[in-house]
């Protein structure tokens, strides 16, 4: 288990970088995590981890990218909700990024 400084307060990590305690999560350790993987996070990348916590919340799960995909094409139209979108904001494994950036557990069916 690794350890993740933010704002003088350690976050434990597990071995591929999520959080261990969801509860640690806030916009602070987002941002450290995005630095972790050289990524700024834009207006468009917020609304994706505050799309994906929703999900969580209302599912209990972290989805993977198709049900990411069509959730974000639900709740924030077309233009958004698609794979192109999501990949130009998070590498090419938004399902993997975003749920480790919004302080979820790994998609369990992403390898």
């Amino acid at each position: 288990m690794t350890q993740l400084i933010v704002d003088d307060r350690s976050i434990a990590l597990d071995k591929d970088g999520y959080l261990v305690n969801l509860d640690d999560w806030d916009e602070a350790v987002a941002a450290a995590l995005a630095q972790q993987e050289t990524l700024n996070l834009s207006a468009e990348h917020w609304e994706i981890l505050r799309l994906l916590r929703a999900f969580y919340s209302e599912f209990q799960l972290s989805p993977a990218n198709r049900p990411l995909i069509k959730y974000a094409a639900l709740k924030l139209g077309p233009a958004k909700g698609n794979s192109l979108h999501l990949n130009r904001l998070f590498n090419g494994t938004p399902a993997k990024l975003a749920a480790k950036l919004a302080g979820l557990p790994k998609p369990t069916n992403c390898l």
